[in-house]
């Protein structure tokens, strides 16, 4: 605790620390709750994993832009409090956002927000619709923020293109002679390559535009309230700039998958309608006055290519000797691909209905 304790106190609290421990289940951060004395607000201490992020210094500058925004959006709406709504960090004695220790390692500190509660998977449509209802509101907030003058945290991280071509130079060199073992997966990428492309295409001839994206919309990374209202919008290490569909796709491939995204049986694995529904509606509840027409046409697809990049990705790891993903057995990350481009068949089937929902969806809200 010494250890720590010191960390903290490089940061701008003077609160009495009563104990610090382990907090979370986050697997690339290391943090720890800081009880205070008294009814003071806790803290939350994070070493940032610069393996993972390097550029520490850019990801703390994109976090710090986005949270000064939403919180000047939260002073002026009714019912809001930036402290609930948004997460608060504290500078350090130096005025810096962070603390780089004398091994190189990099600290941060922020407020603790409590009472608020997170689920790991969408147990039902109220859920979905909120989880909806929280990363589209952060994407509306955030529509007035130039998402261009950002840092690309990890470069290239939802780009079809860079990934299919890494894909194809890996099928060639077939360096753990693992292809044979992939061939229908690697007939399924072929196949779908072309489609899945629609998003660089269209990115690239400026019609979509770049604005703020969180990267990483799984339902765990929105704090809910005591009545499961979406309350904060959390883990913003991967806020980069982007298309408002990698944050909608990724969160449909997340929310609405019936089985489990390494499932064996593949039959358990469908997108559930009815939680596509729910979360459309909630996002679009938020976003279809500052989306474009052609943002909100392309946002079904967008479901189904999220799913196959990341597919794509399971595969290609797997055909280079596993040297990206954890894997717990030999054929993990096979088994993985099975189960994302079964998920994309599901979407494939029930493509129609998705985009009725999606155009019902967009005149309900406006």
């Amino acid at each position: 605790m010494k250890e720590l304790q010191e960390k903290f106190d490089q940061f701008k609290s003077n609160v009495p620390v009563k104990s610090i421990h382990p907090f979370g289940s986050g697997h690339i951060n290391d943090t720890y709750l800081i009880e205070v004395d008294g009814t003071a607000q806790n803290y939350i201490l994070q070493r940032v994993n610069h393996h993972i992020f390097p550029n520490v210094p850019e990801l703390m500058n994109n976090i710090v832009a986005v949270t000064n925004h939403l919180r000047k959006k939260y002073e002026q709406m009714p019912n809001k409090n930036p402290d609930r709504n948004t997460l608060t960090f504290l500078p350090t004695k130096d005025g810096n956002m962070y603390y780089k220790d004398e091994s190189g390692d990099y600290w941060r500190v922020m407020l603790e927000i409590n009472p608020a509660k997170t689920y790991d998977q969408v147990e039902d449509p109220k859920q979905a619709f909120q989880a909806g209802v929280g990363f589209g509101g952060f994407q509306s907030l955030l529509s007035d923020l130039d998402g261009s003058k950002l840092y690309e945290i990890i470069p290239n991280f939802h780009n079809m293109e860079t990934r299919l071509q890494t894909f194809l130079d890996t099928v060639e060199k077939d360096p753990k002679g693992r292809v044979t073992l992939a061939q229908e997966q690697i007939t399924f990428v072929k196949e779908r390559a072309e489609e899945m492309l629609t998003l660089v295409r269209l990115s690239k001839e400026g019609v979509l535009p770049i604005r703020v994206t969180h990267n990483d919309t799984k339902i765990n990374n929105i704090l809910l309230d005591e009545n499961d209202q979406g309350l904060c919008v959390i883990d913003l290490d991967t806020v980069m700039p982007g298309l408002v569909h990698y944050d909608f796709g990724d969160s449909i491939r997340t929310s609405t998958n019936t089985g489990a995204e390494d499932d064996a049986n593949l039959d358990n694995v469908e997108m559930d309608i009815n939680l596509f529904k729910a979360y459309t509606e909630g996002f679009l509840q938020e976003t279809a006055d500052i989306l474009t027409e052609t943002e909100i046409k392309y946002l079904p697809l967008s479901a189904k290519i999220m799913t196959f990049i990341i597919g794509l990705r399971f595969i290609t790891d797997y055909i280079d000797g596993d040297n990206y993903f954890k894997t717990k057995h030999e054929h993990h990350n096979l088994k993985r691909a099975k189960a994302q481009f079964k998920l994309v068949e599901s979407m494939e089937a029930q493509f129609e209905q998705m985009k009725k929902i999606v155009a019902d969806a967009t005149v309900l809200a406006v």
